[in-house]
C-alpha cells in the first residue's frame, strides 16, 4: 500500500488489549469483520457466541441485554427500539391468523391500538378481560387462546391485580403469559418468582425507556425469558423484523443502571408523599397509588410487593392517579394541569423531571367505568427527583388557582 489514504483505511494497528473502566466501551457497527469464509460461514450469533452483523448483537448490545436479563430475574434478553416494539415483538413472535390474544382493559393504550389495528387486520382477534378478576380471565380464556398480557400495575388507574393466581391459571390452561414489567421495572418484584417457588411468567416485556434509562432521552424496550425454545422464537422473530438499537442509546441505559434502585425508590417515596396529601385535599374524589391502604388491589400489592426491601415498605414505583370531583368541568382539570409549574405536561415517566396528564378514562375502556374507580376526570402524575416539599406546593398552587372550593 503506497496511498496514504488506503494506509489510514487498512492501518493495522490495534490498541493493546486489558484495558478497563467504569463504563463500557462504546461498539459500532453494522459491518462486522471475518478473518476467514469458515469463520463467516460458522458464527452464531443467536446464542450470543460470535458476531456477524451490527443489527444481531455487537459488545455494547450483548452486555446490555445480560444485565437487564439479570435485573428482571430472566436467562436471555432481546433489545428493541421501544416499549411498544418489545410488545409488538411478543405478539408477531407468537401470534398467527386464527389466533385470539387477551389484554387487561386498563392495559397500555398503545398495546390495545396494536390488537385493534394490526392484529385485527391479520386475522387475529382479541378481548380485554377485568384485570381484578381472575374468574373473568377464566372465562375468556379458550380453543384459540394463545396469549394473556398482564399489568402490575395497570396503566393509568393502578389497579394491582392478583398477578400470581393469573399466572397460575395461564399456567394451567397451557397458555403463554406475558407481562408489562415496565412498572415493576425488575425492582418491585421478581416476574420469574413470584411466589418464592418458581411460579413465574413466560415473557415480561419492559419499556427501557423508562427507569433503566432514567433521563428522559432514550427511547428502548426488552423482551426477557428464562425458556430457550421460546428466547429462539422471540429472536428470530426479532431478527426478520429488522429491530435493532442504537449504540450510544444502549451506553445511556448501560451508564444509567447503576443507579435505578435509587431513583426508583426516591422517586417510590416522593409519589407516596404526594398521594398522602392529595388523598386529604377535598377536590380529589380518589386517589390511586397501589401502596396506599385502600386503593384497588392493595392486598395483592402487599402479597408480592410488600417485603420487597429491607425496610419492610415495599417497592413502587413512582407513579399515582387522582380522580378529580366531577363537579369540576373538563376546562377546570386542564387549567389546573396548566397551571402547574414543576410538573410539566409530558407523557412517558421515570426520568427527572416530573410530569402530569389529564386523561379521558371512559374512552380507554372497552367494558365501561370500573366499578372501583370513582366518577370524575383522572389525573395521571409521575414523580421526578425534584424535592418533595417543592412539588406538594406546586400542587397546592394549581389547586387554589384552578379547582377552588
Amino acid at each position: 500500500m503506497t496511498d496514504a489514504i488506503t494506509q489510514l483505511i487498512h492501518h493495522p494497528y490495534q490498541p493493546p488489549e486489558g484495558f478497563a473502566a467504569p463504563q463500557p466501551a462504546v461498539h459500532k457497527a453494522s459491518t462486522v469483520f471475518f478473518p476467514n469464509v469458515a469463520a463467516m460461514r460458522e458464527r452464531d450469533w443467536k446464542h450470543k457466541s460470535g458476531y456477524t452483523y451490527g443489527l444481531h448483537g455487537t459488545p455494547t448490545t450483548f452486555l446490555l441485554e445480560e444485565r437487564i436479563a439479570t435485573l428482571e430475574g430472566g436467562l436471555q434478553c432481546v433489545l428493541v427500539p421501544s416499549g411498544l416494539a418489545a410488545l409488538a415483538n411478543v405478539a408477531l413472535a407468537l401470534l398467527k391468523t386464527g389466533d385470539e390474544v387477551l389484554l387487561p382493559d386498563n392495559s397500555y393504550g398503545p398495546n390495545k391500538a396494536l390488537a385493534e389495528g394490526e392484529l385485527a387486520a391479520w386475522g387475529i382477534t382479541h378481548q380485554y378481560y377485568d384485570p381484578m378478576s381472575v374468574a373473568d380471565l377464566a372465562a375468556r380464556i379458550n380453543d384459540r387462546t394463545r396469549l394473556v398480557w398482564l399489568e402490575a400495575a395497570g396503566s393509568l388507574t393502578l389497579e394491582f391485580p392478583d398477578l400470581i393466581e393469573q399466572v397460575r391459571l395461564c399456567r394451567a390452561r397451557g397458555v403463554v403469559c406475558a407481562l408489562d414489567n415496565t412498572w415493576g421495572a425488575g425492582l418491585a418484584f421478581n416476574p420469574f418468582d413470584l411466589d418464592g417457588q418458581g411460579l413465574a411468567v413466560d415473557v415480561s416485556a419492559h419499556a427501557l425507556t423508562k427507569y433503566p434509562s432514567g433521563g428522559g432521552d432514550v427511547l428502548m424496550g426488552s423482551v426477557t425469558t428464562r425458556d430457550e425454545a421460546l428466547h429462539l422464537k422471540l429472536k428470530l422473530s426479532h431478527m426478520r423484523l429488522g429491530l435493532g438499537v442504537g449504540a450510544n442509546d444502549a451506553e445511556a441505559v448501560l451508564r444509567a443502571l447503576p443507579s435505578v434502585a435509587l431513583r426508583y425508590r426516591a422517586q417510590d417515596q416522593a409519589a407516596r408523599a404526594l398521594a398522602q396529601w392529595c388523598s386529604q385535599q377535598p377536590q380529589f374524589a380518589q386517589v390511586l397509588h397501589p401502596a396506599q391502604p385502600g386503593a384497588p388491589g392493595h392486598a395483592h400489592w402487599q402479597q408480592l410487593c410488600g417485603a420487597a426491601d429491607a425496610r419492610g415498605q415495599g417497592a413502587a414505583a413512582g407513579l399515582f392517579s387522582v380522580i378529580v370531583d366531577p363537579r369540576y368541568s373538563q376546562a377546570q382539570v386542564d387549567a389546573f394541569c396548566d397551571a402547574l409549574a414543576l410538573f410539566r405536561l409530558g407523557y412517558s415517566w421515570g426520568g427527572p423531571i416530573s410530569l402530569v396528564v389529564p386523561y379521558e378514562l371512559a374512552s380507554l375502556r372497552a367494558n365501561g367505568w370500573p366499578a372501583h374507580i370513582a366518577r370524575g376526570t383522572l389525573v395521571r402524575f409521575s414523580t421526578g427527583l425534584e424535592a418533595v416539599a417543592d412539588l406538594q406546593a406546586d400542587l397546592a398552587q394549581a389547586l387554589a388557582r384552578a379547582l377552588p372550593l
